[in-house]
């Protein structure tokens, strides 16, 4: 397909039609870009950082498995130490 680059506000873009978006699973949002090999590469991006931790987190905290992995330590032998 032949498009144009457009100006838009300060910057240059291109408008990636509809069709396009919604047969790679794609709406508005942020996006991976590159260049590889002389051509400018958008891709939706695989996951969000941290997606599902929320969900994840309550899981282990229903099932009682949210207990510390190194038990809680004093700082009592500092109370001698000058700073």
């Amino acid at each position: 397909m032949k498009t144009a680059i457009r100006k838009m506000g300060n910057s240059q873009g291109v408008l990636i039609p509809k069709p396009f978006l919604t047969q790679i699973g794609m709406e508005m949002g942020d996006v991976d870009i590159d260049i590889e090999n002389d051509a400018i590469v958008i891709r939706k991006l695989a996951k969000k950082p941290r997606d599902g931790w929320a969900e994840f987190s309550k899981t282990i905290a229903a099932a009682g498995d949210d207990k510390l992995v190194m038990p809680e330590f004093s700082n009592e032998e500092d109370k001698e130490l000058v700073w």
